[in-house]
Formats: C-alpha cells, structure tokens, sequence
C-alpha cells in the first residue's frame, strides 16, 4: 500500500528543518576539523628568516663590522647553512631546526580564532651564544609588521608560548606589545601566572618586564615527544603544555594599545637543535571548555 504523502506546508517545513540541520552538521564539523600547516615533505606554506649569524660563523658575502660582527641579517627565505630543514624523526617526518642562526619560520598565512597545536623534541647541538644554557626555541603568535621588527634582529614583533626547557609555556612579549595576565611576584624582579591572583599589564612599556613564568612546569624528560597547544580567540588567549593549561592572557595589545587578534605564527631558531611535528590548526569560537576561564 502507498506510503500516505504529508501535507504540502509540513512536508516543506520537514525538508526546510533537514535542510537546515545538515548545514549545522557541516558548520559544526568544519569548525572543529584540524588541518595541517606542515606537509610532511617541504616548507611549503612558510617563509623562513635569519638574523644576524654570531660571528664565530661563515657566512659568504655578509658584511661584519670593525669588531668582527656581523652587520647585516641573513634575511628573508636564504638559508646558506641549512637551519631549516625536513627529516624522518621516529619513523615520522619532521622539521628540524639546528638553531645555528636565530630566525624563524614564519606562516605565509595570517590566523584568528583558532586552536593550534604541534609536538616538539630537543635535539642535541647547541650553538653560540647559547652552547652552555638551557635549549631554546618558542612559538611566537599574533605576528605583525616586518621580518626582524623593522631593526634587522631575528623576530617579528608578536607574543611568545615558551618552547625552552623547563620553561614551556611562559610568555614573552617580543617587540612593543603588551598583554594582561593573573600574576604574582615569584623572586626578584619576575612574575608567574596565578589563577587567582589580579590581572596586570607586562610587555614593553610595563613596570613588570616582558617575561611571565607558566603554572607549573609540564614538560617531559629530554628525548620525549611534547605536545604544545594554542587557543586563541578575540584578544584573548592560553598556553597548554601537555594538556595542561600554564598560562592564560586577556587583552593582547600593541604598546600603542590596539587590540591583537590576528597574525602569522613563529617557530624560533635559538641556539638549541629542535624537532617539530604534527603541526595543525582548526577555527574556534570559544576556549575548550577544559580551559575555559571560570
């Protein structure tokens, strides 16, 4: 027997209703899809730039000074010591960084209201002027303005999550910006994150310095895989290390006081050998409701 057709109105109304729930669906499962911004193979999708090499280096054709010091910066997507560079690291590719230059990698393209993440290991090889301290990289966000901050030195201006050991997920303010963060005073002349504590202003510009130490240190022993992950949504933003959240920001700013909501992503070249993996990234609305503010 013949299914029996819905009237007209209701039957438009169900499809309208399909319709309409499908597309949430596809919104849904498009805001929260991960994409991945490291191709496995190449630098494809970045730009790399080097500063000033230390002058212990040989870098053809780049002038030094009286003193023997370089003068100049390597400069934009030149890399005649191969600093950057893809490798298979436990069976897996990887981009390597030998840290002999400062400099970055820098995304050609520019993110808002996104949650990244990425794994990083230490390397061995360090290099001067950092061959004898702790290894160094960091992720730097929100990045604006030219390669070397407009002075010919290694960053562009923008906020950091600390990649360096032991201290990952402390935040530096890189060039003239400012951010406020819950913080009390924790030995001379620093501060650390507390959650309960009043928000204050750091940055170039602030009584309090450019650096904030994270909650608590997360990382995992030398020669382990860490995940590091990055929410960011309007002006605000956390520092998540290991699934840990270390360090929550509200009222990313220029020193000039205009909001920060946008901007390329920074891998740092610092002295220290450094693997990066898995690097990806997927829109957001809204913090995950594990480290959401209270």
């Amino acid at each position: 027997m013949p299914r029996p057709r819905m009237p007209a109105p209701r039957r438009f109304a169900v499809l309208a209703l399909a319709f309409l729930a499908a597309a949430g669906i596809r919104a849904g499962a498009a805001e929260g899809a991960w994409r991945p911004l490291f191709n496995g193979r190449d630098l494809g999708g970045w730009e790399t730039w080097l500063g000033r090499p230390h002058a212990s280096l040989e870098i053809a054709g780049l002038a030094r000074g009286g003193d023997g010091k370089y003068t100049d910066p390597i400069g934009l997507n030149r890399d005649p010591l191969g600093v950057f560079g893809v490798v298979t690291v436990d069976g897996a590719p990887a981009l390597r960084f030998s840290g002999q230059v400062f400099g970055t990698l820098s995304s050609l393209e520019s993110f808002s209201n996104y949650h990244l993440r990425l794994q990083f290991k230490w390397g061995e090889k360090r290099w001067p002027p950092r061959a004898t301290v702790v290894r160094d990289s960091g992720l730097l966000y929100h990045g604006h303005g030219p390669h070397g901050g407009g002075t010919g030195s290694a960053w562009i201006n923008s906020h950091e999550l600390q990649i360096q050991e032991r201290d990952c997920g402390d935040y530096w303010a890189v060039g003239p910006v400012q951010a406020d963060i819950p913080a009390r005073p924790s030995g001379e002349k620093l501060f650390q994150y507390d959650p309960a504590a009043a928000p204050l202003a750091f940055g170039v510009g602030t009584p309090r310095g450019s650096r904030v130490i994270r909650l608590a240190d997360r990382e995992k022993p030398h020669g382990e895989w860490n995940t590091i992950e990055l929410v960011c949504v309007g002006d605000e933003s956390v520092h998540v290390v290991n699934g840990e959240l270390v360090l929550r920001l509200r009222g990313l700013r220029t020193a000039a006081g205009e909001r920060l909501q946008a901007g390329c992503i920074q891998l740092q070249s610092e002295g220290a050998e450094i693997f990066y993996r898995a690097i990806e990234v997927r829109p957001v609305t809204e913090t995950p409701a594990a480290w959401r503010a209270p």
